[in-house]
């Protein structure tokens, strides 16, 4: 899976990089018969100009159906512009998103176009939707509805011509009945859509993506041919990747960067070991033991002046050190945003000085 860590990238040279994303997404990925199903659903979609909603878990490849969606309409021509919600600050996103004239904020030296504007004529991915916030929501709505974006600090609309496919790996619909999502605009960016399946589901994909990232990274480290032993295989198929592609490639990167020779053993895989939850255990269970906690503790006044900022710190700390410092698999424990999640890793201190940038 292609990583970056910027927000923001911008194919204008559809006929090289882009395509041969799409490739890898149809020969490489998907071989799974529901991913074969996938790929058909995605040829019928492609064509128009519908907008598209992607749902699926992190690291399944939502920007790669994104690519492939766009790859195969009328747009590949333009430029695929992807953005991601979740890696910006809200005070920038709007200024990210719709563009800014000169002077309209602190910063502000000269004019800029927006995203909608940057991708006209192709496509504009938004991945990670859920987690705009709420105002953002409103005027992303108006863009939709009225195909034009206003810039910040003008009042002249500017017409747009842009296909908007948008991503997400929480459930909108649920977002929306919680008040945290606009029902509305979930509507409008649901005309079609994808259900992405996890790596688990998907269980004859992944020996064709070990192939692959065993090529991949084994040409880069100057390896003839590695190859995994039949105990490792076994791990491999065995393990749920609840990272999905990322993890799995990840794992087989870390793997060739460990091994003995050009043969992988499951220890080079770095998997961990599964805990299976105690029989008849459900998060309720812990309710009460938890309430009786904390009579014992108001009970004792002197210790209650920053107990609510004890309690929240410590939930973030352990949740964050359970999902491996991995802020999209902390928020989806806890079932809050990453927004909010990397709002108390901020204020708790629990970031580097990198993030603060």
């Amino acid at each position: 899976m292609p990583s970056s860590s910027s927000p923001i990238q911008i194919d204008m040279a559809p006929h090289s990089h882009a395509l041969d994303l799409s490739a890898r997404a149809s020969c490489l990925v998907f071989e799974d018969q529901a991913s074969k199903s996938l790929l058909l659903e995605v040829k019928h979609i492609a064509p128009s100009d519908a907008t598209v909603l992607i749902i699926g878990e992190t690291g399944t490849g939502k920007e790669l159906i994104a690519r492939h969606i766009h790859e195969l309409s009328d747009r590949r021509s333009g430029p695929f512009v992807a953005f991601n919600c979740a890696a910006i600050s809200e005070s920038l996103m709007e200024s990210e998103l719709f563009g800014h004239e000169r002077g309209s904020f602190t910063g502000a030296v000269g004019e800029r176009a927006g995203w909608f504007e940057v991708a006209r004529g192709g496509s504009l991915f938004l991945d990670e939707i859920g987690d705009l916030p709420l105002p953002l929501q409103a005027k992303l709505l108006r863009v939709i509805q009225e195909r034009e974006v206003v810039r910040v600090g003008s009042r002249r609309p500017i017409p747009i011509d842009t296909r908007l496919i948008a991503a997400t790996n929480v459930k909108l619909d649920e977002a929306a009945t919680a008040g945290r999502f606009r029902s509305d605009l979930y509507y409008r960016i649901k005309v079609a859509s994808i259900n992405l399946p996890p790596l688990r589901e998907r269980p004859d994909d992944i020996m064709p993506l070990v192939r692959h990232f065993l090529n991949l990274y084994g040409t880069r480290l100057g390896y003839a041919k590695a190859e995994l032993t039949p105990e490792a295989m076994h791990a491999v198929l065995s393990y749920p990747w609840p990272g999905n592609i990322r993890e799995l490639e990840n794992s087989i990167h870390h793997a060739l960067l460990v091994c003995s020779g050009t043969s992988i053993r499951s220890e080079d895989l770095r998997l961990p070991v599964s805990r299976p939850p105690e029989p008849g255990r459900s998060p309720a269970s812990f309710i009460s033991p938890l309430e009786a906690a904390l009579d014992q503790i108001f009970d004792d006044g002197e210790r209650t002046a920053s107990l609510y900022r004890l309690i929240d710190e410590t939930v973030i700390r352990k949740a964050y050190a359970y999902s491996e410092q991995n802020q999209v698999r902390t928020a989806r424990l806890l079932g809050i945003s990453r927004n909010i999640v990397r709002d108390r890793l901020l204020r708790y201190g629990m970031l580097g000085a990198q993030a603060l940038k």
